[in-house]
């Protein structure tokens, strides 16, 4: 396995509370700017909007953990909203259409893990090819229709809170998936193996790890997700279109890199990625609360990727310059 730099870790943790200090203050703020804010409506309706974000952004976790990504989880989103606004068309019931749409998801990321396994092909080339396709394939199957009128009770589960609470159904699922997936990242071998597949590939493979295996269930697992978000994503809505999601994986990507996990892979904690979905997601309803336009907002989400990429690389930087005028060697 590859050596963990405890400087390393500590600086994970010191990013991790800083996030999650951003959070608090962004909420306090927002609650003193809008009064609307912090009321219990406006936080389940927040909470709500990031749920497609908040899902996926779990297995992509894992996958950038490994030194891998998937910018096609957007577009099979959109090709599985688009399955189930077909199928709904035909006259198919949705317990029949859930579970032929998962499938679809799970075959589509397994399309994206053996073209990188398999093929050997970087997962960014990958991905950027299979995310026009499979958006490709949402407007063969759906074009530029939309379809609506979906069962009033799942479009309700998709929209509701649980009683007595202003958390979505959604959300609590996702609540329970960050568990498990903390669980796994952090105290499994299969984590301690994602961490060292992504700090030193070749390492982890003469030490044992399987990574190929591994690579191919992550990238399988992702796509299986982005397929349920896909169809939480058209309850939600109330409509299945082609177009649902466009842009998406943007956000989950910015919001994992702003959580403090390395794009390079081996270093990262789900917490931070948790604490940044949170973050991401009340900045978004503070400026539409603003009547701020979904351009600017993209702005803010372009900024903020911007800022999660460049902030760690100027630190590192830093640390490694004030080690060389110390006499210390650079860590590993």
């Amino acid at each position: 396995m590859a050596r963990v730099d405890i400087r390393g870790a500590g600086a994970l943790l010191r990013w991790e509370t800083a996030v999650t200090a951003l959070l608090v203050i962004v909420f306090a703020g927002g609650a003193g700017l809008s009064p609307d804010f912090a009321d219990s409506g406006n936080l389940s309706f927040a909470l709500g909007d990031l749920s497609e974000t908040a899902l996926i952004a779990l297995p992509m976790t894992l996958l950038v953990v490994c030194g891998q990504v998937d910018l096609s989880v957007a577009s099979i989103l959109g090709l599985c909203s688009a399955l189930t606004g077909e199928f709904w068309n035909n006259g198919w019931a949705i317990e029949s259409i859930v579970p032929v749409v998962l499938v679809v998801g799970l075959v589509c990321g397994l399309v994206n893990g053996l073209l990188v396994t398999k093929l050997g092909l970087p997962s960014l080339a990958v991905t950027i090819g299979t995310m026009t396709l499979y958006r490709g394939l949402a407007y063969v199957v759906l074009g530029t229709e939309a379809v609506a009128e979906f069962p009033e009770r799942y479009t309700d589960l998709a929209t509701s809170s649980i009683p007595g609470t202003f958390i979505p159904y959604p959300i609590a699922l996702f609540a329970v998936l960050a568990v498990v997936t903390a669980v796994v990242l952090h105290a499994t071998g299969v984590g301690r193996s994602l961490f060292a597949i992504g700090a030193q590939e070749e390492a982890a493979y003469f030490a044992g790890v399987r990574v190929k295996r591994i690579k191919l269930v992550l990238f399988a697992v992702s796509g299986l997700v982005a397929g349920f978000a896909g169809i939480v994503y058209t309850l939600r809505y109330g409509s299945a279109r082609a177009d649902n999601g466009l842009g998406l994986e943007l956000t989950v990507i910015a919001a994992v890199l702003l959580g403090g996990v390395d794009f390079d892979g081996g270093k990262g904690t789900l917490g931070g990625v948790v604490a940044a979905v949170l973050l991401i997601g009340l900045l978004r309803n503070l400026l539409m609360l603003d009547d701020v336009s979904t351009e600017v907002q993209s702005i803010v989400t372009g900024v903020l990727l911007i800022v999660s990429v460049l902030t760690p690389r100027l630190i590192a930087v830093a640390r490694t310059a004030r080690d060389r005028r110390r006499g210390r060697p650079a860590p590993v």
